[in-house]
């Protein structure tokens, strides 16, 4: 099979690096300059600076040269770049093509989730589904085990498509439950900040371990009244990745809630980051759903204030603590 991987980010590279094993696999950037960069050196300098590539995975800053020939397109780029993506990929004549998307957030302004996307840019017969879960760019690049999941509605594409995916360090579960593995993936991302609040301000494992706990039921809630399945939430996809993401130092969610505990800015933090951290713009959009759906989420209402209304962190963390005791 021909896999087009479409995003030359830390995620996307190490993606192809590890499908080139099995697959022939193409890594398109948008960037011409680091399309050569990616072919001379075989090394992404600026997300996996000392990893070396694998001499099977070619690149390309030709989006058409990408899709031409391809089985599989497997987007991997911010939420935010995901439809002008799809849109341009459509109009290259590939909006048909089987599509799977490594996207963990919500599109900024309209609070939809990629699936909703999706619905609206691609081919409706076109097999589709999201892959997620637990993973860290540079660990999958450098070939250690990690397990995921990937969903998709079509119950036989995401199990065909699992089996092709899978291989001896990367584990693929098929999932028939899109909206669960997509919120997991997004809403993760705000608990994340959280955790780093919390760790940064020296509150200490018990702390986390309660943020964990308490999020994770924000997720369900929110999960829940969306339509997915608490059994998702409490897999890979859900639980896994919260657990990963909320706990690990090479999280980038993570890093900016330890940097607020210190007393950074945001807009210093992000910039020095030189990453996606999908966090900080989900925050907003959960906050908004969680309103329209009435789901109570104080987590990631405190982080939303601390990111958008000037709350110290410490004052967030102190009114979490202050909330009225209730029955788990």
């Amino acid at each position: 099979m021909k896999i087009a991987v479409l995003g030359a980010g830390a995620w996307g590279t190490a993606l192809a690096a590890s499908l080139c094993e099995r697959h022939e696999t193409v890594l398109w950037a948008r960037s011409a300059t680091q399309a050569t960069e990616l072919t001379n050196l075989r090394c992404n300098s600026r997300y996996l600076p000392d990893i070396s590539l694998p001499e099977t995975l070619s690149y390309t800053a030709d989006l058409s040269a990408a899709l031409r020939g391809a089985s599989l397109l497997l987007a991997v780029v911010p939420s935010g770049a995901l439809r002008p993506l799809l849109r341009e990929s459509a109009m290259l004549g590939s909006g048909r093509l089987p599509l799977v998307w490594a996207c963990k957030g919500f599109e900024s302004g309209s609070h939809k989730l990629p699936h909703e996307v999706v619905a609206e840019e691609w081919s409706p017969d076109a097999p589709r589904g999201v892959l997620s879960g637990p993973s860290f760019a540079r660990e999958v690049a450098l070939g250690l085990p990690t397990a995921l999941t990937l969903a998709s509605p079509d119950q036989a594409f995401a199990q065909a498509t699992a089996q092709a995916l899978h291989d001896h360090h990367l584990r693929v579960y098929a999932s028939s439950d899109l909206v669960g593995v997509e919120l997991g993936g997004a809403v993760k991302n705000v608990l994340a900040i959280a955790a780093g609040i919390s760790d940064g301000m020296g509150f200490g494992h018990n702390a986390r371990a309660a943020l964990l706990t308490r999020g994770l039921a924000e997720i369900v809630r929110l999960g829940l009244a969306l339509g997915g399945r608490q059994e998702t939430f409490m897999g890979l996809a859900g639980m896994g990745d919260l657990i990963l993401t909320c706990t690990g130092d090479l999280s980038r969610n993570r890093q900016v809630g330890l940097q607020l505990a210190q007393g950074k800015s945001l807009e210093t933090i992000l910039h020095d980051l030189g990453h996606v951290a999908e966090g900080v713009n989900t925050a907003r959009e959960v906050r908004q759903l969680a309103r329209e759906h009435q789901v109570e989420m104080p987590i990631s209402e405190a982080v939303y204030q601390v990111l958008y209304e000037g709350v110290p962190p410490r004052d967030a963390v102190v009114g979490l603590l202050n909330r009225s005791p209730k029955a788990e």
